[in-house]
This record gives structure tokens, C-alpha cells and sequence, in this order.
């Protein structure tokens, strides 16, 4: 395959709501530049870019899949991305390497929730866009419809440049107005013939032109300039105007096309090739340390590693993006994270599930490489004596957690190799083995996003198993009094035994809360505990009733009770202990004594001192449709949410509540069980807060359930 320098590289990204036709116009791209001699169909199950056997089994894209075709001289690197936002990962991870963005609207439904979502994510990284309304060719398509939601979602900055005729069942023709030509198409698609406009369409298409030439004006002055002079603007003119406002973010031009039918995908990719901007014209890239980075293939090597995939039989492939210099293969580079040298011993443009070998590829272009052994997603790799880090992608937060293990005993190490996969691959996915909650744990974007987990853990080890459970509390166990105790641990076994006797005050702690009185202090320990509050320790001891060196175990035993609170197990916090008195034994007394006495003097003081068991308590902040809200809020009261308030945010409406995290098991359907998709939510950590007395009793009682089939 030839090499493409760096200015006639294009690498977009097809974005858009699930079935908006994103794989579909993909396949036609790659039919009209030949790379492919046929179609594919999601119906047929034989599509280049959905080639996983569970997205064929679903019709919907799961993982973003690079593609790529050659056009007018023109290499454009293509991303097709899922629509779901479970996978919003593959939009982002995509999103950061492409210049240009295609938002597919499905012209059915006009604007989705999904896009409003994927939108937010282009904003963030403010990539050049262009609309395509698909679908034209059904029966319930209505392009104006479409255009004024694009306009009312996303902006006046939307600018038509195309407009169907005949949209619907007889859908073949489709009017240019930065042209000014009719497009006009056989049945079976393909390449158009190029036509006058009709008059019945020549005030409707010069309005149009008229509102495309002065939107390009006013974002140029020296456009201006000449239009006013003019009162026209050449379609040049135009093309060099829409680049520049393409890349600063400030017009978004809107095209037809039947992915379906094949009509529409030319002019489109011609767009690409003659108007969307390379690599080289887009801003060059920060570094993390506030340093740019020109896109030149001149410059000092540098790659971006924004996908990994494991492969059968080649193990992980990495998908990188050159921001700079020529990588050639059998080059080495330094990954900036850990100072490891990398070689990179193959180079392959991919397209699909095929890849082809090639010797080289400049900045700017898209590619892939195998058996990078210490580097992972969000890695740079530079030359050696530069130190190049750019900014990695901000992946999405959890929105679901599940517990996992194997469905059969032995196979914990396959389910932890797997995992391990699984997270390499994807980075929206955290797993957490907790030591508190005695549960593997894995956090991910929901229900969608849960079952594709499960289908690649299946498939990575063959004959594995897996279930997934209901995910533990993380409570926390406190005190409401002080209450004083006292324990003796005596035993006698034959020679020396053992004798420890201690006396304390067990009481709630708070900041800045004053010495115990009735005391003699004699030292004052604070100690931040791990799981959040604190644990105050006093030294109260007078007259050696405790030798000092033994203090140090009875805190020990302390500790050991708060990593497992006597009412469910859960760690303690927040309490204050004076140890003020005590016995010990000349040669029966040690270290293991005290620790037994501190810890269930400790133990019985806690279970007199009125215990209360604490909760998780979370913001939950959801962005709905208007029409939405009340079923949204009636919903967040049978989970014992506190409504806190509804404010408006775009066109959504943003309803932020407080919720125990015992409630927020199920959300993540449910939500999209309520809205049929069309809400998304995110949640933080907000503090926590006393269980009510019901539930306090319930809890209690399955610990000690729970503990007696323990011992039994």
C-alpha cells in the first residue's frame, strides 16, 4: 500500500444514536473507494466493521472498529463507534484521535437522546463536525423535521448544504446548495447523475445558498470583505471558509445521504477530502506539561496508543495514532510512563478484521502494532531524548457495580486472568477485589455494558463460567454514648498463662471535641483511618497500673474489632477510647493478654454505648426529557431519595436527589427501562448517614444469621 504524507490523511469518526446507519455508510464508503466489491448488510450479518460474532448476534456495533479507504488521492482513516452510551469508552478513546466528526440523525426520529450524549462528548474535545440525516429513503423520514431539532439541540450554526427530493419510500435525489447541483440517483445507488436544479426548487435552494455563503461570511473577515464587494462568494471561497470555521468549532455543515440505498456517500467523502482539515491544520497537541506538539512528519517520532484488542493466536494489538515524525517498523521508542523502551517490529493499516503490513506511516495517519509488552491505553511512545506525554482521555465514571466469581469452584484463576483482559482492553471497566466487602467487584456503565463483560470473559477462557451477585454494602458502625468497660483475659495452661485486665471509655468522637474528664491524660493518639472518620486513643493509665509497654496491644486489640464491627461486620468510625486503669500479672501478663482484653473490653463497650449503623448516601443528578421528570422522581421515592431540587440544563432537565447506595442496585435498567433510553445519570459519593431503626434491626439480624450457618 502506497504511503500518504501527512496533508491527504483524513481520519474521521461515524457518530450517532444506535441503528442511526453508522456501520452502513461505512460499508458503502468502503464500497465506493473499492476497497471492498460488495456490500455488506447488518440484516446479512456480513458487514467490514461489525465482524464480532456478538455484535452480529445483536445488529448493533459494542466495540469501535478502524477502517479505512483511499479516495481522490486521499487516505481517510475511518472510526466507527457504537451508539449506546454503555460504550461511550469507544466513542472517547475514537473521538480523541479523529479531526472530524460524521453525527449521523436518523431521519425517522430526528435528534436522539444518544446524540445529545455523544455531543457533550465533541464539545469537550471541540472536533470539526458534519451532519448526515440518513434514512431518507423510509416512510416516516422528514428531513425538515430533523434539521430544525439539529438546529434547536446543537446550534443555528447547523448549516444545511443539502436537502432531499422525493424523500421517503421514493427517495433518489438530493439538491447541493454549496454546489448548487441536483444529485439525482439510480435505483440501486451508486454514482448520481448531475443535474440542473428544477425551478420548483430554485427559490428554496437559493435561500439556502444565500444562508450558506453569509454564515461562512461572517465567521472570515476577508470572506466578508469579498461578499460584500461580490455579493457571492465561489465555491473556493466557500470550501476555504467552512475549513476554518470546521475547525474553530463554529459551523457544522448537514448532508443527506441513504446509507442503505447507497446515495449520498460520494459527495460525502468528497466533503472529507476537499474541505475537512488534516491533522497538520488542526491545532497541535498539548503535552501534559503545557508544551505543543506540531503534527510534522519531519518532527521527532511520537504515537498516541488509544485502543487495545487482544487477538487470538498474536495476543494484544495497539491502535495508535502518529502525532509526529515518520514511524517506520523495527523503530524503537520509549513509552513516557515507565521509561520502557518499545519495538515496534510490524506496522499495519487495519481495516476491519483484515490487517495489511506496511513499511511506514507519517504524522497524522492511523494505525496498529502487536506485542507491546509494557504499554497499555493513553500511553505516548517518543523518540528517544524527548519527553513527550500528551494528554490522555478522561474515560467516563462507573454508573453500575456487580459482584463476580466463577460458577464453578478452581476457576478463580481463569476469572482473574480474564478480568485482567477485560480492563486492559476496555478502561471503562474498574475491577476492585475488596478486602471489606470479601467480593471481587466489577464497576461498569450499566446493564448493556455488564453482558458484554460476561460475553468476553466466556469467550477469552474456554469452559469459564461466571455469575454475577448482588455487590455488598460498605456500612460503617459508630456510637451515640459514652459508656465505660472493663474485661480480665485469664488463662492457665500449664506454666506460664495469661493476664490481662483492662478498664475504658468508649465514647462517639467529633472534631474538635475537648479531653475526657475524670482523667489523667498521659498521651493522646489520632489516628485517620483508612475507611474514612477516626479512631482517638487516650492514655489515662496513673500509678503503673498498666505497664506502657503493653498499651501498644490493647490498641492493637482496639483495631482489631473495628476492622469487623460487632453489629455487621463492618468497619467502625469515629470513636474516642481512654484506657484509665488496669491489672496485670508480674509473669503471666504479655502482649496477646492485653490485646485479647483491649479488644473485647473494646467490643462490649461498643454494644452498650447505643450503636448505629451508617450508610453510603450518594448525589444522584439524572438529565431527562421535560415530559420525563415526574416518572423519574416517582421512581427516586421508592428508593428513599431525597429530592433536592430540578434545574434546567440544555434541553434536558437535571433532577438532583440524595440516595442510600442499598437502593441504587438496580438503576441503571431501570432508568433506561423508564425512559426507553432517553436519560443518562451520574453519581458521587456524598457522605454517610444513620440507617433508619427498621432497617438498622434487618441488618443486624442476617449478620448474625449469616455468622451462625457460618460456624454451623
Amino acid at each position: 500500500m502506497s504511503n500518504f504524507d501527512t496533508s491527504h490523511v483524513k481520519n474521521i469518526v461515524l457518530l450517532g444514536h444506535a441503528g442511526s446507519g453508522k456501520t452502513t455508510l461505512a460499508e458503502c464508503m468502503l464500497f465506493e473507494a473499492a476497497i471492498i466489491n460488495r456490500r455488506g448488510s447488518i440484516e446479512e450479518k456480513n458487514t467490514v466493521g461489525d465482524f464480532y460474532e456478538l455484535e452480529q448476534e445483536r445488529g448493533n456495533s459494542i466495540f469501535s472498529k478502524l477502517l479505512h479507504t483511499q479516495w481522490r488521492g486521499y487516505k481517510i482513516n475511518v472510526i466507527d463507534t457504537p451508539g449506546y452510551d454503555d460504550f461511550s469508552g469507544e466513542v472517547l478513546s475514537a473521538l480523541r484521535v479523529a479531526d472530524t466528526g460524521v453525527m449521523l440523525l436518523n431521519a425517522n426520529f430526528g435528534v436522539e437522546v444518544g446524540t445529545d450524549i455523544i455531543w457533550d462528548y465533541t464539545e469537550r474535545f471541540k472536533t470539526p463536525m458534519i451532519f448526515a440525516v440518513n434514512k431518507l429513503d423510509q416512510e416516516k423520514a422528514d428531513f425538515d423535521k430533523t434539521v430544525l431539532q439539529a438546529k434547536d439541540h446543537f446550534g443555528k450554526n447547523v448549516l444545511v448544504v443539502q436537502y432531499p427530493m422525493n424523500q421517503g419510500l421514493e427517495f433518489d435525489s438530493i439538491i447541493d446548495v454549496l454546489r448548487m447541483t441536483l444529485y439525482k440517483f439510480p435505483p440501486e445507488g451508486g454514482k448520481p447523475q448531475k443535474l440542473p436544479i428544477p425551478d420548483s426548487e430554485r427559490e428554496r435552494a437559493d435561500r439556502l445558498h444565500k444562508e450558506l455563503i453569509e454564515a461562512i461570511a461572517e465567521n472570515d473577515e476577508t470572506l466578508m470583505e469579498k461578499y460584500f464587494d461580490k455579493g457571492e462568494l465561489n465555491e473556493d471561497e466557500m470550501k476555504v471558509g467552512l475549513k476554518k470555521a470546521m475547525i474553530n468549532h463554529d459551523l457544522f455543515p448537514l448532508f443527506c445521504v441513504s446509507a442503505k440505498k447507497n446515495m449520498g456517500s460520494g459527495r460525502i467523502m468528497g466533503f472529507i477530502d476537499n474541505v475537512c482539515p488534516s491533522a497538520n491544520e488542526m491545532r497541535p497537541q498539548m503535552t501534559k506539561s503545557g508544551d505543543t506538539l506540531a503534527c510534522d512528519p519531519n518532527g521527532p517520532a511520537c504515537i498516541f496508543i488509544y485502543k487495545t484488542i487482544s487477538e487470538p493466536h498474536i495476543g494484544e494489538m495497539s491502535f495508535f495514532k502518529v502525532y509526529s515524525g515518520t514511524i517506520k517498523s523495527g523503530m524503537e521508542l520509549i513509552n513516557e510512563s515507565n521509561g520502557v523502551s518499545e519495538k515496534l517490529n510490524q506496522l499495519f493499516v487495519v481495516e476491519g478484521v483484515k490487517r495489511t503490513a506496511v513499511n511506514e506511516l507519517s504524522a497524522g495517519d492511523i494505525g496498529a502494532t502487536i506485542k507491546l509488552k509494557h504499554t497499555h491505553v493513553n500511553n505516548t511512545l517518543h523518540a528517544r531524548g524527548k519527553n513527550y506525554e500528551l494528554t490522555p482521555i478522561e474515560f467516563p465514571s462507573p454508573l453500575m457495580s456487580v459482584a463476580i466469581e466463577p460458577a464453578q469452584k478452581g476457576d478463580e484463576e481463569k476469572l482473574s486472568v480474564g478480568l485482567h483482559q477485560v480492563q486492559e482492553e476496555d478502561p471503562t471497566v474498574i475491577v476492585e477485589v475488596s478486602a471489606e466487602l470479601r467480593q471481587t467487584i466489577i464497576h461498569c456503565q450499566g446493564e448493556l455494558h455488564l453482558s458484554v463483560i460476561k460475553w468476553r470473559l466466556e469467550h477469552i477462557s474456554k469452559n469459564l463460567n461466571v455469575k454475577f451477585n448482588k455487590p455488598r454494602i460498605p456500612y460503617r458502625e459508630t456510637i451515640r454514648k459514652s459508656v465505660q468497660s472493663n474485661y480480665r483475659h485469664k488463662k492457665q495452661s500449664g506454666g506460664a498463662g495469661q493476664f490481662g485486665e483492662v478498664y475504658m471509655q468508649v465514647e462517639p468522637w467529633y472534631e474538635g471535641m475537648p479531653d475526657p474528664k475524670g482523667f489523667s491524660v498521659r498521651g493522646r493518639d489520632e489516628y485517620k483511618l483508612d475507611w474514612g472518620g477516626k479512631l482517638v486513643f487516650y492514655n489515662c493509665i496513673v500509678g503503673g497500673a498498666i505497664d506502657q509497654r503493653f498499651l501498644p496491644s490493647i490498641l492493637k486489640g482496639v483495631m482489631e474489632k473495628m476492622h469487623e464491627g460487632p453489629l455487621t461486620g463492618s468497619y467502625v468510625r469515629d470513636v474516642r477510647v481512654s484506657v484509665y486503669d488496669g491489672k496485670m500479672h508480674p509473669v503471666d501478663s504479655n502482649d496477646i493478654s492485653f490485646k485479647i482484653a483491649g479488644l473485647m473490653a473494646f467490643k462490649q463497650a461498643f454494644q452498650q454505648a447505643d450503636p448505629q449503623i451508617l450508610e453510603p448516601i450518594y448525589t444522584i443528578t439524572v438529565l431527562c426529557p421535560d415530559d420525563l421528570t415526574g416518572a423519574i422522581i416517582g421512581d427516586m421515592q421508592t428508593r428513599r431519595a431525597i429530592i433536592e431540587g430540578m434545574d434546567s440544563e440544555g434541553h434536558f432537565t437535571k433532577v438532583t436527589t440524595k440516595v442510600p447506595l442499598a437502593e441504587m442496585d438496580d438503576y441503571s435498567s431501570s432508568l433506561r427501562s423508564i425512559t426507553q433510553g432517553r436519560a443518562k445519570f451520574k453519581m458521587e459519593f456524598y457522605q454517610y448517614a444513620p440507617v433508619p431503626f427498621e432497617i438498622q434491626r434487618k441488618l443486624i439480624d442476617e449478620y448474625h444469621k449469616e455468622t451462625a450457618e457460618a460456624v454451623a
